[in-house]
């Protein structure tokens, strides 16, 4: 199946969505965006994706890419202006799969205390699984010691494909992560929220449906 246009499943607020969108705004990709409702995911994505999960983008072709980082990548290869695939893939991979493999387990147990508990008493956060998710962060922390951005001098796709994660992180708990107990991380997570292209990729639109024509983002 063919499509005029790439389409775009996606959550505002998700993470994974976040960093899938700011691959394609990099690279200038125009998409159709359809916003979805997670309690009602469309027939139409699932039939592109069966595990249900955003981002998912369907190509002109009618190719699936359904994990945010291979969109990222597959945007990137498309066109990359600013060199976001230029440091050592090898190390990026390392530093992604880090915050959305532990990381991730460590906070969404860390938010969603009650979901993953059958004790009725129990906190709303869960505050043994903030403090391994800390342990992760301080490695991150170190690496900011040294230069500005993860990989260096000048932000790359690591930085990207990791900052939406500690965003929700940050969240959390504001009063507690508004405590300097990682300086390095605080200003490079406030560059990323002020930055032009997060704020981009951040527009507000309707939930999906399916009898309403979209708006096509146009990127420069």
């Amino acid at each position: 199946m063919t499509t005029q246009n790439h389409i775009l499943y996606s959550f505002r607020r998700c993470p994974y969505a976040i960093r899938a969108r700011l691959g394609l705004k990099i690279a200038g990709i125009d998409y159709e965006h359809r916003e979805v409702l997670l309690r009602d995911k469309p027939a139409e994505m699932l039939a592109a994706s069966p595990k249900g999960s955003v981002p998912v983008l369907v190509l002109k072709d009618g190719r699936v890419i359904d994990e945010s980082f291979d969109i990222m990548v597959w945007a990137l290869q498309t066109h990359d202006p600013e060199n976001w695939l230029g440091p050592d893939m090898e190390v990026m991979l390392s530093l992604t799969q880090t915050i959305q493999g532990p990381f991730v387990e460590h906070l969404n147990r860390y938010k969603y205390a009650s979901r993953y508990s059958t004790d009725a008493g129990r906190a709303s956060v869960d505050l043994s699984r903030r403090a391994k998710a800390c342990t992760i962060l301080q490695n991150f922390e170190n690496l900011l010691t040294s230069s500005p951005y993860l990989m260096g001098k000048k932000a790359s796709l690591a930085d990207y494909a990791v900052f939406p994660f500690i965003r929700q992180f940050a969240a959390v708990e504001k009063n507690w992560w508004d405590e300097p107990e990682f300086p390095n991380l605080h200003t490079w997570l406030a560059q990323f929220l002020g930055s032009a292209i997060f704020n981009g990729v951040m527009s507000k639109y309707p939930p999906y449906a399916p009898d309403e024509q979209e708006v096509n983002p146009t990127f420069s």
